[in-house]
This record gives structure tokens, sequence and C-alpha cells, in this order.
């Protein structure tokens, strides 16, 4: 009897911890937000991750690629011809948003998902005349491919935070196999600039990553160091931050030669001239993976954001850490059973004035009974203080 006694204590003690758990689990869901960044009925949204997302203070502007939808067999329900690049900026940190057109305010040339027609587009040239100040604190800049592969690879840089585009400026292949960047880079001076590249392999197929930089303000461009050997899958997307005056971390989306999709990571001690790899922050990042989105905040952790795709539900995901990007916190899912097959993801975040971050996205609640099928752009503002540092 005393054994039984003792038996259903213990058992009565987890049942209520797990139950603590549940509560507390649910207590911090209920301080995440979910918003809509642009829906619109006929319409795809999609793909944040390939043209960046700047804050100034609770100012967010954030790219995405707006078509029409379209059901197809493939992964992307859309119409590629009637691609656009597109900029939502919110000026309350994310609660309310406008919409801006890519082309209205200057980005004039055709790259991929940006299908500007033959007598409306202008063709990228050569940067001659330096870049005055990439500190200037209204400095943006974005690259674009013309595909996946072996690019090439165009830029343009604002002055006003996005208002006005000038280019398009031709990005250098740098004796590559061809470059088809997406925008990560890294502000080192006035007239420096670190750049993480993705580049095609010597089969042409996307890709891996590369470090470049200039010291002229643009002109000319060097490759500093590859990151990792050419995979037999691919590296792409890298998203990277400055830790120090020597150090730099990147995380790379990776997909193994078995297609095992996962995210990777690399430091450099030397300025990026060496890289050793780190322990992968993910394993898994589902059917088809997604780019990660690497964020430094300001109480000196690390916050690392992805999307675990699945066609029986994504979910939206965030990890911390507190060495530097050495160990990562155990996955904290932010939004998940709402109906989203795999075609989500392609996150970018932002930290606002009072500590919340702000993570982008695109999703969908298609396998929701009565859901429009539309991928839209998202946003989840969260507190990341709602977890132990």
């Amino acid at each position: 009897m005393k054994t039984k006694s003792i038996y259903f204590l213990v058992l009565s003690i987890l049942i209520i911890s797990c139950s603590l758990k549940a509560e507390d689990g649910n207590n911090k869901r209920k301080e995440i937000e979910h918003g809509v960044v642009f829906s619109q009925k006929g319409r795809f949204g999609g793909w944040p991750a390939n043209n960046g997302i700047w804050a100034w203070g609770n100012e967010i502007l954030v790219g995405f690629v707006e078509a029409d939808y379209k059901e197809t067999k493939g992964l992307h329900t859309y119409i590629p011809s009637t691609a656009k690049h597109k900029y939502a900026r919110s000026k309350d940190g994310g609660g309310s948003w406008s919409i801006e057109d890519a082309y209205e305010h200057g980005q004039t040339a055709w790259a991929h998902d940006n299908n500007v027609s033959e007598d409306k587009a202008i063709h990228p040239v050569q940067l001659t005349k330096s870049i005055d100040d990439f500190t200037n604190p209204d400095f943006i800049i974005t690259f674009q491919r013309h595909n996946n592969n072996n690019g090439p690879t165009h830029f343009y840089y604002s002055n006003n935070r996005g208002v006005d585009w000038h280019g398009a400026f031709i990005y250098p292949n740098l004796g590559t196999d061809g470059i088809a960047a997406r925008t990560d880079y890294i502000i080192d001076g006035v007239k420096e600039m670190s750049v993480f590249l993705t580049v095609a392999k010597s089969n042409k197929k996307e890709g891996r990553v590369a470090l470049a930089r200039t010291k002229d303000g643009g002109v000319n461009w060097d490759i500093v160091s590859w990151i990792g050997d050419e995979p037999a899958g691919f590296d792409i997307m890298p998203s990277s931050l400055r830790l120090s005056s020597s150090k730099l971390l990147t995380v790379i989306r990776t997909r193994t030669a078995d297609r095992l999709d996962l995210l990777s990571c690399y430091m450099s001690s030397d300025n990026g001239k060496t890289w050793e790899k780190l322990k992968d922050p993910v394993a898994d990042t589902g059917q088809n993976g997604s780019p990660p989105a690497l964020l430094k905040l300001r109480d000196g952790r690390l916050a690392l954001a992805y999307i675990y795709r699945s066609n029986f539900g994504s979910r939206v995901n965030i990890r911390f850490s507190s060495d530097d990007g050495i160990n990562w916190s155990d996955e904290i899912v932010l939004r998940y059973g709402d109906g989203t097959n795999r075609d989500a993801g392609y996150p970018r975040m932002v930290e606002r004035e009072d500590g919340k971050l702000v993570l982008i996205y695109y999703w969908n609640n298609v396998n929701k009974k009565g859901a429009e099928p539309y991928r839209y752009i998202a946003s989840t503002i969260f507190d990341p203080n709602l977890w132990e540092k």
C-alpha cells in the first residue's frame, strides 16, 4: 500500500508539472502576435529572404515578390511572368504596413521574379563612381539575380531608406562560374563592405557560398574566401553578421547529396580569411528546407529564425545562442497548426526599439477547411525575453 501511495504521489506531481508547463507555454503563445503584411485575393506573395529587410527604430522596410496566383503541379502556385518586386513599409514597428512598387521607386531592370517588360526594362551598367558613404544611416543596398544557378547578379542602392533606388549596377562574376546573390551584407566602413554571395558550383548549378569585399565604395570587389568546400548538394542563401572587428558568423541553407535539408554554421576569427565549421544549429528544416534569418540582439544573444516545411503543417521556429553560435537553445515553436503546407518560409527579422522581434515570412492556410489557397506575407512579433536567457 505504501509503495502504491508513493507511486500515485509521484504521478500526481508529474501531471501537475506537465499541466503547469502546458499552461506556461499557452501563456507565452498568447504573447506572440501574428499579423498580415500583404494579402490579396487571387495574388501570390512570397520570399522576403530574397529581397532584404532593414529597420530604423520602428520604421521597417522589407522586400517580397507579388504575382498572379495559379494552381500548379509544382511547389509554387504563381505565374512567373507576372512576378514583380514589391516592398512593405511600416512606421509603427510592424503594426501596419503600406505597399510600395519597386519599379516605381527605381528598380527598373529585369530580374528573376521582377519581370519588367522589354520596352520598360533598363540594362544594368557598370558602377564607375564610388558610392559616397556606406555608413550613412539611411543607406541600404540590395542584390538581385537573373536565375538561381549562375546569375548574373546586379544591385541597387538607396541613400534615403529605399524611397529612391540608384542602379541597376552590374555585379562582377569575380572569376567564378556565376553569382546568383540575394541580399546579405555587412557595412565595415565608409567605403568598405563585406557581401556573402551564393555562387554557382563548377557544374553551373546552385551553389556554394563565398565572402567578397569592396574597399572603394563598390567599384571593385574581390573574393576574400570560400566558406566550406564545394558541396555535393548545395550551400546557398547565407544570413551573416559581425561579432567583433575580427570575428564573423554565417548560417547557411544546406542540402546534402541525399536531399536532407538543414542549417549549417561557420565562424571566422580572422575577418573572413578562413572559416571553422561549427555544430549545425538546425539538423532538419523539412521538405525542401528554408533559409535562415540570423540577428544579434542588443542584449548580446543571437537569434536564429527558420521555417520547418511540411505538406502536413509547416511551423515557424526560433533558437537562441548566448555564446556567439557555438551552442543553440532547443527549438522554440512560434507558429503552427493553422493549415500551412510547405510553400512557406523565407524569413527575415529585425529588432524593434522596445526589444521585441519582428519576423517576416510568407505563409498560407491551404490545409484548413474553408481557407483561401493564396500565399501571403505574414509577420510574427514577440518578446525574446519570454524564454530564459
